[in-house]
């Protein structure tokens, strides 16, 4: 008879460190929300013209078509593209770092051992929780994405507002230093946190849950695959958009019109004058954009993020 010592399997490699894990998700959040962007900026575009100038446009299409005849699709469609970018990739960013962040501090509260255990409205917290950094990052690049995309708007309806030739994201960021200071790049912040922190509740919520239920019995969340993932990603970026849209609509005018008021205040105002469907204008192409975007900030953002663990095990 032999004898021989039955050799143990390798023990299983350590996790990442989470400081390596935060790097990880900056860096994957940040090539998500560029690719997010040049997905939907036309209809981006047009989203916060009807926001802000509901009464120049008939619908949609209307925007779409008179944005593209009268300023073309780069100094149009495409206006505010660069500020757009900066604003994913510093909200994306800081975003997904601080959802993982968020993900361990819930674990920590509830007493379960592992992120991966979180339930659904446990990582949508997380989500509601990482929202309130990344609001910081977004609400000045934001403003001046949304004063370039309206800026011929301005001009026609405001009075005071430059002219629109050769205005650029430097020109438009120095002007309203100028102007207002610093504060200024703030000016919608509050509105800015009403939008974003029950979104991204919503948002990643049911990209969680949807995961969850396309996910076979014996298969990760993290393996569902890269249709499977941008479909997830899609649920959430219309759940996101439909429970937060009249903030959105709020802030927008705040911002692009110098608006020195209170979002409640503004909001009532807007329903008195024009009714409730007024704090919906532009939801159609915000559905229609987020659709595609949100499933390619996802699928970027989770393939990249495995990609660097594997690199970096």
């Amino acid at each position: 008879m032999f004898w021989w010592k039955e050799e143990k399997p390798p023990p299983p490699p350590p996790p990442p460190s989470a400081l390596r894990s935060r790097l990880i998700e900056f860096v994957a959040g940040s090539l998500g929300g560029a690719a997010q962007v040049y997905v939907s900026q036309p209809l981006d575009t047009v989203k916060v013209k009807q926001q802000t100038f509901p009464f120049l446009y008939k619908n949609m299409v209307d925007c779409f078509i008179t944005t593209y005849k009268k300023d073309g699709i780069f100094n149009g469609l495409y206006a505010g593209s660069v500020p757009a970018v900066i604003a994913n990739v510093a909200e994306n960013s800081v975003l997904f770092a601080a959802y993982g962040g968020c993900q361990s501090f819930v674990t920590y509260l509830v007493g379960k051992e592992d992120t991966k255990q979180l339930s659904t409205t446990e990582n949508a917290f997380a989500g509601f929780f990482a929202a309130f950094f990344s609001t910081f990052a977004l609400c000045p690049t934001e403003l001046v994405k949304c004063k370039l995309q309206a800026i011929r708007e301005s001009a026609e309806c405001c009075p005071g507002v430059p002219k629109t030739e050769h205005m650029t994201p430097w020109k438009l960021t120095r002007l309203i230093y100028k102007t207002d200071g610093l504060p200024g790049f703030f000016r919608g912040l509050t509105s800015t946190f009403a939008r974003e922190m029950p979104g991204y509740f919503f948002f990643f919520g049911s990209y969680e849950f949807t995961r969850e239920l396309l996910t076979k019995p014996d298969q990760s969340k993290d393996d569902i695959g890269a249709i499977n993932t941008m479909i997830a990603g899609a649920v959430g970026g219309v759940m996101l958009w439909t429970s937060i849209f009249p903030a959105d609509v709020i802030k927008s005018r705040i911002q692009v019109q110098n608006i020195n008021r209170g979002m409640i205040s503004l909001g009532l105002e807007i329903l008195r004058k024009e009714g409730i469907l007024a704090l919906y204008n532009g939801l159609l192409p915000s559905v229609l954009r987020t659709i595609p975007a949100t499933a390619t900030l996802f699928v970027v953002y989770e393939y990249t993020k495995k990609t660097l663990h594997a690199q970096f095990q």
